[in-house]
This record gives C-alpha cells, sequence and structure tokens, in this order.
C-alpha cells in the first residue's frame, strides 16, 4: 500500500478530495447534517483513511504522531478564539439531542477529514516540489472548495465570506502545520469549530461580523507565528 501511494500520490491526493466533496454534497443535498446516514458516511470515510494512513506507516509522513513541544503550546491558545465564535450570539437550542449529537459527531469526522486531506494529502504531495505552491494552492482549494455550498441550497454573500474566511483560516492552518509539525493542532480547532456551528445563531453579527473577524485575525496569528516560533 505505502508503494502505491508513493507512486500515485498525486492522484491518490486528488481523488479524495473529489470523493470527499461528492459524498458530502451527496448528503446535503439528500439528508441534512443533522441525520443519521450523513454521520455513517463521514464516520465511514474516516475509518478508510485512518486505515489507509496506518498500513501504509505514514503517520508520520502526515504529521500525525507528533505533538508539539509543550513549550509551544502557548502560541495555540489563540485557537481558543476560532472554536468560540459559534457561540458569541449565546446559544441555540432549536434542535433535539439526538440531533445535536449526530451533528456534532459528523462535524468531528469532517473537521478530522479536511484537515488530512487538506494539509494532510494535498499539501505533502506538493511540499515535495515547492513548499511556497503547496501553501497557496491548500489554502485557496480548502477556502474555493467551500463553493460547493450554493449548490447545496446555501446563500450567495454567506457563501463567499465563508470562502474568503476559509482561505484565511486555511492558511494559518498551513502555518501552524509548518512549524509545529504536527496536524493534531489544526485537527482539533477544525473539528471544534465545526461541531460547535450547532450552536449559531444567525443574525448581523454572525452573517457578516463574524467573517470579517475570520478573515483578519487568522491572518494576523499566521504572521506573528510565522516571525515568533522558530
Amino acid at each position: 500500500m505505502k508503494k502505491i501511494l508513493e507512486k500515485h500520490e498525486t492522484l491518490f491526493s486528488i481523488s479524495m478530495i473529489i470523493i470527499y466533496i461528492l459524498t458530502n454534497s451527496y448528503c446535503m443535498q439528500n439528508f441534512t447534517l443533522t441525520s443519521y446516514k450523513t454521520l455513517l458516511v463521514n464516520i465511514l470515510l474516516t475509518l478508510i483513511i485512518i486505515i489507509i494512513i496506518l498500513t501504509s506507516k505514514l503517520t508520520k509522513y502526515y504529521c500525525l504522531n507528533r505533538f508539539p513541544n509543550p513549550k509551544k503550546y502557548l502560541y495555540f491558545i489563540p485557537l481558543i478564539f476560532l472554536i468560540s465564535i459559534n457561540l458569541w450570539n449565546g446559544i441555540n437550542f432549536n434542535n433535539t439531542p439526538t440531533e445535536i449529537i449526530f451533528y456534532m459527531l459528523s462535524m468531528l469526522c469532517i473537521g478530522f477529514l479536511e484537515e488530512i486531506i487538506f494539509r494532510g494529502f494535498l499539501y505533502q504531495m506538493m511540499a515535495k516540489d515547492s513548499e511556497k505552491s503547496a501553501i497557496i494552492v491548500t489554502s485557496l482549494t480548502f477556502g474555493i472548495g467551500h463553493i460547493i455550498n450554493l449548490f447545496n441550497g446555501a446563500d450567495l454573500i454567506p457563501t463567499l465570506f465563508q470562502v474568503c474566511y476559509a482561505i484565511s483560516i486555511g492558511f494559518l492552518f498551513v502555518t501552524i502545520l509548518r512549524k509545529s509539525k504536527s496536524l493534531w493542532p489544526c485537527i482539533i480547532t477544525h473539528s471544534l469549530t465545526n461541531a460547535l456551528s450547532i450552536f449559531n445563531i444567525n443574525n448581523h453579527l454572525s452573517l457578516y461580523v463574524a467573517p470579517i473577524i475570520l478573515i483578519i485575525v487568522p491572518i494576523l496569528y499566521s504572521i506573528y507565528i510565522t516571525k515568533k516560533v522558530n
């Protein structure tokens, strides 16, 4: 398996992106994010990827078996800011406990899947030739990929905001990956941010102010980490 992945790494990376986008788009069009069917699909995708990585012994290659130096954990404290943004307006309890559980578990899987696909498979594949290109492409594709939400019924303006702040956050996550040599801070932050979005209350703050904050803060935070962390 390892030799196959090494030989066809580009094809594998692109295929996983396509499979992920198509399967989740199908789930959003035919089920909901609070459906157990969506959860089962994402659990299945997660297990398949984990099995592939473990059997290929590529956990180190994809930065999954190493945590940052404990002294540098202070640099990750501001990530709590990103995680908490869905709670700024208060807490929405319009969903049933079962729906909340299904949604949060599914989003935890999605956080892992998106990080391993974009910052794992795609980034590592491209970084061999050009780290700069890998940073730019993974950040842009991660953001632009959210355009698919338009086909799943999302409104235009919120989706465009989502694309912009996803690019910004993608740049931050790849910066953290490069500095810490670990994908776990990105996976944890991404997964928890996604999971807590079930409690988000849609109003002027969440639709317009929060996206602007999510565009600016990650960029500034990335610059700070780049300058301060060896």
